[in-house]
């Protein structure tokens, strides 16, 4: 099979739409948050993201449907003096997973944050996401140390 990259264009409707549906589709897992996003995210994704002056939004495209995404934002390290990248969003359609897309999508991520000098690729997986710990693991993430705690303030 094979998986084209590409950054996304949002401002074109078919790929917003299609960003929509694989995002939606990851909310709604037990990787997400076992329920679809919400109207008004539905709505304000795209805009958000173009307006967005740190995101990078990744699609992988198979046969000309858009089956995958990363969205990443770049940050800086203020312990190395580099850019850094995080990985906000990866989600790949349920049907197209264990396929290739996701090391695929991995690869063009990390060849996009060595291009522009960064220091390190972050991420966030939950702990009972086997297949995707196994992925990241493969691809070269870890050590799988004591957790990082990510608390979250809803404002």
């Amino acid at each position: 099979m094979d998986v084209i990259v590409e950054r996304a264009n949002l401002s074109d409707p078919e790929q917003a739409d299609a960003l929509v549906e694989i995002i939606d589709s990851y909310a709604r897992g037990p990787g997400g948050q076992n329920a679809p996003i919400t109207a008004h995210a539905r709505r304000e994704l795209a805009r958000g993201l173009i307006d967005h002056p740190s995101a990078m939004v990744l699609l992988a495209v198979v046969e000309g449907r858009a089956v995958g995404t990363a969205v990443c934002v770049f940050s800086f390290s203020t312990f190395v003096g580099k850019p850094t990248v995080n990985i906000h969003d990866f989600a790949v359609l349920p049907e197209f997973q264990s396929r290739g897309v996701g090391r695929a999508l991995l690869a063009d991520v990390e060849k996009r944050a060595r291009e522009r000098d960064c220091c390190r690729i972050t991420l966030e997986v939950h702990d009972t996401n086997v297949g995707a710990k196994r992925l990241y693991a493969d691809f070269g993430f870890g050590p799988w140390d004591s957790p990082t705690l990510f608390v979250t303030k809803p404002l």
